[in-house]
């Protein structure tokens, strides 16, 4: 008997959970950890970069955050790119679970901060403004971890031999979700 009403527990607490995860005071920890850039200013390169982020969800399906991104990008016969970058970022979720994938949530992210692509070999250097923005997908494969891709456009503004550079970037990565405290407190009281 104990071991059923343990179970009935574990399997309300994931419940709540799997309906959770985006809930106001909770938290998103993770980041992009491989990028496929297509690049729209010549060269035209493959790049591979990690970007960690964190987020505070203020209110359900509403998170925000900082990144910080770095990267390496080579291509035969090219120069060598590095970039950098750190900033704020918001995150916006559709309302409920898409009914195609059970778990996953469609999501929104926008990004404003301070970045910088160098070439090698004097090729074009921007450093400034970074801003990018685009739709994403989440699935949850456990109540608290979501896999996801990402396409966004990023845009640079700022100064260097090119006053401007942009990109579309197709990123795939892995979030973490830890309740907050408000949270804690109701699965602590659910067990109870």
């Amino acid at each position: 008997m104990k071991k059923i009403i343990i179970t009935l527990v574990a399997i309300l607490s994931t419940g709540f959970l799997a309906s959770a995860q985006i809930q106001k005071g909770n938290v998103m920890v993770g980041g992009n950890f491989a990028n496929i850039n297509l690049g729209l200013n010549d060269p035209k390169i493959f790049s591979l970069d990690i970007t960690p982020k964190a987020a505070w969800f203020i209110q359900d399906n509403v998170a925000l955050g900082g990144y910080v991104n770095l990267g390496i990008q080579t291509a035969k016969g090219s120069n060598t790119t590095t970039s950098y970058g750190a900033g704020a970022l918001g995150r916006y979720y559709t309302g409920s679970d898409v009914a195609v994938l059970k778990h996953g949530r469609i999501f929104v992210e926008a990004t404003a901060g301070i970045g910088g692509v160098n070439v090698s070999n004097g090729g074009g250097n921007t450093n400034g403004l970074n801003l990018s923005a685009g739709p994403g997908f989440a699935y949850f494969i456990t109540p608290n971890i979501g896999l996801e891709t990402l396409l966004k456009y990023n845009g640079l503004v700022g100064f260097g031999s090119q006053a401007y550079q942009s990109n579309l970037n197709l990123s795939f990565g892995l979030q973490i979700y830890l309740p907050g405290s408000s949270t804690a407190k109701k699965i602590k009281s659910d067990m109870n």
